[in-house]
C-alpha cells in the first residue's frame, strides 16, 4: 500500500513537471522566439543571452523542475514497472524513452551547446555583418531543435495523463 501511495505521488510529480517542461518549450516556440524574432541582431541576441542567463544561474524552481522532469520519470518508470499492468506500463516506458531521446538529447548536443556558444559573444564589440552571422548560427538551428522537442514533449504529456487516467 505504501508502496503504491509513493508511485502515485512520483507518477503525479513526474507528469507536472514534464507538463511544465513542455509548456515551457511550447512558449519558447509559439511566443518567445517569435517576439525575439522581431528584433534586430544585436538585440535578438542580447535578448537571448540574458534569457539564458537566467536559466544557466540556475533558478531554484527552474531546476526543480527541469531535473524533476527528468529524474521523477526515471524513478516513476522504475518503480512503475511493478505497480502497473503492461497497458499503461508500456506508455509509461514509451513516454520516458521518448521525454530522454526527444527532449533530453537534444536539448544537451543541441540547444544548450549552442547557447553556450551564444553566450561567449561580446556583442558590443562586433559589427553588424558579424552579428548576422552569429544570429543565422544560432536562430535557425535553436529553433528547428526546440520545435522538434516540443512536438516530442507534447506527446510523452499526453501518454503521461493516459497513465495516469488508467492508473
Amino acid at each position: 500500500m505504501t508502496t503504491q501511495i509513493f508511485f502515485n505521488g512520483l507518477l503525479s510529480f513526474a507528469t507536472l513537471t514534464t507538463i511544465l517542461v513542455t509548456g515551457l518549450l511550447f512558449t519558447f516556440a509559439l511566443l518567445v522566439m517569435p517576439g525575439l524574432g522581431q528584433l534586430d541582431d544585436r538585440e535578438f541576441l542580447r535578448g537571448f543571452q540574458e534569457i539564458d542567463r537566467i536559466i544557466q544561474h540556475s533558478h531554484p524552481l527552474f531546476v526543480v523542475v527541469w531535473l524533476g522532469s527528468i529524474l521523477g520519470l526515471l524513478a516513476a518508470c522504475a518503480l512503475g514497472y511493478g505497480q502497473l499492468e503492461e497497458w499503461p506500463r508500456g506508455l509509461l516506458i514509451a513516454a520516458t524513452v521518448l521525454f530522454i531521446i526527444g527532449v533530453q538529447l537534444p536539448t544537451f548536443r543541441g540547444n544548450v551547446p549552442l547557447n553556450n556558444k551564444l553566450q561567449t559573444l561580446e556583442l558590443t564589440s562586433m559589427d553588424t555583418s558579424d552579428l548576422a552571422e552569429a544570429r543565422q548560427a544560432f536562430e535557425p538551428k535553436w529553433n528547428r531543435l526546440n520545435v522538434f522537442r516540443t512536438l516530442i514533449s507534447v506527446v510523452v504529456s499526453i501518454l503521461l495523463i493516459i497513465v495516469v487516467l488508467l492508473r
